[in-house]
């Protein structure tokens, strides 16, 4: 009954790994060969696998795990689909009803451990609950806000003998979607953007989740108005344009903080508003008159930043209501859009090149170029994924994969498999720090046996750089346990998966690798030794505002 039901709802994939409370279900997935099961060498893999599946193709990833240590090692994945509204089943395995609560062997209260990572949660004690909270699951975790779902079922259920029934309709008590847009509050914010004379949109991830890329761009034509985006939104608006002011938040362009601080109108569309674009909350947009707020979840409206017009809906839908009432503007935007260019000119994204050390956006560059924004780029956390953020150039949307809210070491690896999983006929490059890929390193062993076509470029600087670069800037100089040189020879730990891998520390040498890489069929690896002591800029100073970023010195 499981399994058919995963059938129904379309379910192409299962990531996975087999334990005595979920052995049941195992015992009758050959039965199923439409589902394609992934066995995964850690829990954790599994949840970011389906994870980055899900990201990649906008299908839920369907994750299992047996109870006890098996479903608590999803936790941090789950954490990490919630805070970035990433659509997952996760089915986990728990011990007989009747022992639920008596500290069985393996037993955990997997309910209360992932309450707070997950959209919705079911513990089954009975047969005939089975397909309903199925169904239910799926439609939870992928309507409204999407999220991670998580169904705990009892052994005895899993064992247990019914008549099969189909879930025909939903009933799901105080689960209520909004279904309409306020046309009054879309009139008022267009108007508000077509009145201001230095407005500035903000655009999330919500713009790539509701597919509302053309018509933010038709907004933003229209209004004539500069756009920025947040981490997990790169990619909803083209970095090329000339609207574009790339990324915002206290690592963002020089340019896109200088236009969020001096706006006067800010629209803020599918976003969290959370401390990673605002910096110092007191010091936010100071210059700001109208605030507009327009996402899917009603809670999100002055949670951060109280909004003058809240628009709670679909950021598609609502984009969309706010085009006919752009009108004519009603200030001459040439001065504002010269003075954001003058911006560009005086605070460009720079870094330097000739200290006899390689250097990360030397690889990147060259790394985009051959990518020719079709590839997806799945990035980990630290340097590695603010560098592959300032340094993408491409002009198509939902490319671009990196844990956002929960920054999750470890994330690239198992949700890039999960990506190519989802749309093999892209190529994928998984971008990471040489400290997280270890975290997961054991999931090369899903990309050997699958012969998946990810290749692996490490930007290895033999240290946790961001710690080490807080540690320096803000801490005093101190560097305390940031020391990885006691790291495994990466082409001699990738060779012993099977998987052939290059270093390279010269840059005469990167072009080489990389045309290696995209001639071998199958997964590779290059651990590109890069300068240890090259840093990320912009920044902003921690507790400080917007206004006071920091930037690469005069020299670089």
């Amino acid at each position: 009954m499981i399994l058919e039901a995963l059938e129904r709802e379309g379910v192409e994939y299962i990531f996975g790994y087999p334990g005595g409370a979920n052995l049941p279900i195992y015992q009758h997935l050959h039965e199923h060969p439409k589902l394609k099961h992934i066995l995964v060498r850690h829990e954790q893999g599994a949840a970011h696998m389906a994870d980055g599946y899900a990201r990649a193709c906008g299908r839920p990833g369907v994750v299992f795990a047996t109870s006890g240590p098996g479903a608590l090692n999803l936790v941090t994945g789950l954490c990490t689909a919630y805070m970035d509204s990433v659509p997952i089943i996760a089915i986990t395995g728990q011990v007989n009803s009747t022992q639920v609560g008596r500290d069985a062997f393996q037993e955990s209260d997997v309910i209360g451990a992932t309450s707070s990572v997950t959209k919705h949660s079911y513990l089954v004690t009975k047969i005939d609950q089975l397909p309903r909270v199925i169904h239910e699951a799926f439609h939870i975790a992928t309507t409204g806000r999407p999220g991670p779902v998580l169904i705990d079922i009892c052994k005895d259920v899993q064992m247990a003998d019914a008549e099969r029934v189909t879930a025909e309709r939903l009933h799901i008590p105080g689960y209520k979607l909004n279904g309409h847009i306020d046309l009054n509050h879309a009139k008022q914010a267009a108007e508000a953007l077509a009145g201001a004379e230095r407005p500035v949109i903000l655009a999330g991830h919500g713009i790539i989740l509701s597919h509302a890329e053309a018509q933010l761009q038709e907004l933003a034509e229209t209004a004539a108005t500069p756009v920025g985006t947040t981490l997990l939104g790169i990619g909803g608006f083209p970095v090329k344009h000339p609207l574009s002011l790339h990324m915002t938040g206290f690592m963002g362009t020089g340019w896109c903080l200088k236009a969020v601080q001096n706006a006067d109108v800010l629209m803020m569309v599918g976003m969290r508003v959370d401390d990673r674009v605002t910096a110092k909350l007191s010091e936010f947009a100071p210059n700001v008159k109208t605030f507009i707020h327009v996402d899917i979840d009603g809670s999100e409206m002055g949670k951060n930043v109280r909004p003058h017009i809240e628009l709670v809906a679909d950021a598609k839908q609502a984009l969309a209501a706010m085009l006919p009432h752009i009108g004519t503007l009603q200030a001459d935007r040439g001065r504002w859009l010269s003075q954001i260019d003058a911006w560009r000119e005086e605070h460009p994204l720079r870094y330097k090149h000739s200290n006899g050390q390689l250097q990360p956006q030397d690889v990147l560059i060259d790394m985009y170029r051959r990518a020719d924004s079709e590839a997806i780029v799945v990035a980990d956390v630290g340097q590695n994924q603010i560098w592959a953020a300032l340094w993408w150039n491409y002009d198509r949307p939902g490319l671009f994969i990196n844990s956002g809210g929960a920054g999750t070491m470890g994330f690239a690896l198992p949700a890039a498999i999960g990506a190519k999983f989802g749309r093999p006929e892209l190529p994928v490059w998984c971008v990471a720090g040489e400290g997280g890929f270890v975290m997961t390193a054991q999931e090369l062993s899903v990309a050997v046996e699958h012969q998946l076509d990810v290749k692996i470029v490490l930007l290895n600087n033999l240290s946790l750089g961001m710690v080490r670069q807080f540690q320096d800037d803000f801490y005093g100089g101190v560097r305390s346990q940031v020391d990885l040189t006691h790291m495994p020879d990466f082409v001699k730990l990738s060779e012993a998966y099977g998987m052939p891998a290059l270093r390279v520390e010269k840059l005469e040498d990167i072009g080489l690798a990389l045309d290696a890489a995209e001639r071998t069929k199958g997964p590779f690896l290059i651990d590109f030794r890069i300068d240890p002591e090259a840093n990320v800029y912009p920044i902003v100073p921690l507790g400080k505002g917007l206004g006071e970023f920091w930037e690469a010195p005069e020299n670089a």
